[in-house]
């Protein structure tokens, strides 16, 4: 009898960090892979990125829809709830042996919360980590919920064991997406305009004469995020260098985010800035392995941009606490200290790679553990 495996996607964040995780289960014969996509994965306003997953050969078991427009903290809620209601549905139905969670998103907490409660083994990834606004919260009740825990660095382990988890239970194997860029061809050849649908003038971008632009709402300074992302727009336009910016993701504050990129597009009309909604993993380890600098607050600045020795901006308070590596510089929300972050970066070059979010080997130890380890669904304290 196979080991059922069930992962939910719900951004495409989630599919970047689980599609080597879910190739080694598909390859094993001792596993099942059940997949579950949802939220902004199955919707057109994000990309559709269940596009690119069933593309790349994976079977989509089911689909749910929980996610409440508004971008505010009380649908942020809502959906939390919708998502454990369907959520409940799909694990009764497919019956998984382990349901894997990642991370630090609303719905990920929702995906733990029906699966301890439906008696199911949880196993999460990148439990542990410091960061900021509600998500180290979500992270470390997720931490809670589950019963195998797969760490990114040693001290995010050390800071598991510490909350009472088992030492027997908790793993250090780095963060799964570095999995991808391992044997991947990073060259920069092939046109992002004519293979993406975007907004926005078209340009000439070389290796090294671009930024690349993620920029996503805070969920407890939510109403702060236009004036934020208005702030960065500014900088980035001041510069007058080429720019790629990717959509934020669903959180809170999105559409505050939507509401002040749109206007400053049809004020200010940038003849550099070009704006997409979604970007396989692939081409976008391409973009940012050959772009001059990332800006904004994506946590791919503090883990792949570190891997690839990619200069990083990081604005503000998303990643507060998190453990980063020499090409990451830290700036607020003025977009005159943005454009002289960017200056000191574009100045400095590319940074040597550092392994400290691991090698490239997660999704081979996260398997060899979940195929071999006894799971007992009754947690205790370990002090």
């Amino acid at each position: 009898m196979k080991k059922k495996i069930c992962i939910v996607l719900t951004v495409r964040g989630n599919y970047s960090k689980m599609k080597s995780l879910m190739r080694e289960i598909e390859n094993d014969p001792d596993l099942e892979l059940q997949l579950v996509a949802g939220g902004a994965v199955i919707l057109h306003k994000y990309g559709n990125p269940v596009n690119l997953i069933r593309e790349d050969g994976f079977k989509v078991d089911e689909t749910i829809h929980f996610l409440v427009e508004g971008g505010r903290t009380i649908t942020m809620a809502k959906s939390t709830g919708l998502a454990i209601v369907e959520l409940s549905t799909v694990f009764e139905n497919l019956k998984p042996d382990v349901v894997v969670s990642i991370a630090d998103r609303f719905e990920a907490l929702a995906v733990a919360v029906a699966a301890s409660y439906m008696n199911i083994p949880v196993a999460h990834l990148e439990g542990g980590e410091l960061s900021g606004s509600i998500d180290e919260s979500i992270r470390h009740a997720i931490t809670k919920l589950s019963h195998l825990h797969f760490t990114a660095t040693a001290k995010s382990a050390e800071r598991v064991v510490r909350m009472g988890e088992d030492p027997d239970s908790v793993f250090v194997v780095g963060t799964p997406t570095l999995d991808l860029l391992d044997g991947l061809d990073l060259s920069p050849d092939f046109d992002v305009f004519a293979k993406y649908a975007g907004v926005g003038p078209r340009f000439s971008i070389e290796k090294g004469d671009y930024l690349l632009a993620i920029q996503h709402p805070v969920t407890t300074e939510f109403h702060l995020a236009r004036s934020q992302i208005t702030e960065t727009l500014h900088a980035l336009h001041d510069l007058d260098l080429p720019v790629l910016w990717l959509w934020p993701n669903m959180d809170a504050g999105t559409d505050e985010i939507s509401k002040g990129i749109r206007p400053f597009r049809e004020t200010f009309r940038p003849s550099k800035i070009h704006f997409f909604k979604n970007f396989s993993f692939e081409d976008y380890a391409r973009l940012l392995k050959n772009c001059a600098v990332l800006v904004g607050n994506s946590s791919s600045g503090i883990r792949e941009a570190s891997y690839l020795g990619v200069p990083v901006v990081n604005i503000g308070s998303r990643q507060n606490g998190r453990e980063r590596g020499k090409n990451v510089m830290d700036c607020g929300y003025d977009r005159l200290e943005i454009m002289d972050a960017v200056q000191k970066q574009l100045n400095s070059g590319g940074y040597p790679r550092d392994f400290l979010y691991g090698r490239g080997r997660a999704g081979k130890q996260i398997v060899r553990e979940l195929k071999t380890r006894t799971i007992r669904i009754q947690k205790n304290l370990n002090y």
